[in-house]
């Protein structure tokens, strides 16, 4: 594959279909699953972490399967059990037989159900404005699944997604506008959050009593003023998992890894070398 854009990077396969997935650095591997944004890719969500990351740690990053420049198979069901299958595949084909994990929202939900699933393949867990318990699904959230492409529309996106107004910008609303619309993307996003929205979150969560059985070390992060996943998110997987840990940004939304993209550096980095 002849990269046109930072965001294609390797085509692994993974099962059926070929997975587009960045991987950086050397040691200990690192998975990042990003959110589900219109036009998200791995590459547009963890852009500043990666190369970062990448000095101390494998850092492998993929498009989630719907999203961004991995295939999308005819007839496939985009649930939580597809994601979580992509995941362990991705692992088998690249050898990796235990890793780490950042979820951002969505994957958040999807690294939780991961690590419930296949315990002995995980060692510590970030979850950062995570998805992965049940709550009313917020207008911020609403909006993000209910998006009909335009500029207008991914402009009101930004807004919600970042507490920092000096980022939303209308240099950065066209770019993320025009990735929505590139071939496929929102043909796919269309048909995985179809109205209602809350059955489609509450399939993202996880069983709370499962939950507290999670064996793992886990470092939670939140922006106070998240307008898309609402703290009480992160406060509840605080009190449902045993070895939870919770670090709350004020000032910040949900793109945490944007707008405090140096510290959640540092708390990454931190918490998986401790």
């Amino acid at each position: 594959m002849t990269a046109t854009t930072p965001e294609i990077a390797n085509s692994i396969k993974t099962g059926g279909y070929n997975t587009n997935v960045h991987i950086q650095g050397e040691g200990k591997p690192v998975i990042f699953i990003h959110g589900s944004g219109p036009g998200v890719t791995a590459w547009a969500n963890w852009r500043l972490i990666i190369p970062q990351l990448a000095r101390d740690f494998r850092v492998v990053a993929p498009d989630m399967v719907g999203f961004g420049y991995t295939d999308r198979p005819e007839n496939i069901s985009y649930t939580k059990e597809t994601w979580v299958r992509q995941v362990k595949d991705l692992m088998d084909t690249l050898g990796i037989e235990r890793a780490d994990l950042v979820g951002n929202s969505f994957g958040g939900g999807i690294s939780l159900a991961f690590a419930l699933q296949y315990p002995e393949r995980v060692g510590k867990i970030i979850l950062m404005g995570a998805a992965g318990v049940k709550w009313e699904v917020t207008p911020g959230l609403a909006a993000v699944w209910g998006y009909e492409p335009s500029f207008e529309a991914m402009r009101n996106l930004l807004d919600i997604f970042a507490y920092d107004r000096s980022i939303v910008t209308d240099e950065l609303a066209q770019l993320r506008y025009e990735a929505s619309i590139r071939p496929g993307f929102q043909e796919s996003f269309r048909t995985m959050f179809p109205h209602p929205f809350q059955r489609w979150l509450d399939a993202l969560a996880s069983d709370e009593d499962e939950l507290r059985t999670l064996d793992k070390e886990v470092l939670l992060i939140h922006g106070r003023e998240d307008r898309v996943v609402p703290l009480e998110s992160s406060l509840r997987l605080l009190n449902l998992i045993p070895k939870a840990q919770l670090h709350v940004f004020g000032q910040c939304g949900h793109w945490t890894q944007i707008e405090k993209s140096a510290d959640f550096t540092r708390l990454t980095r931190d918490f998986f070398t401790g």
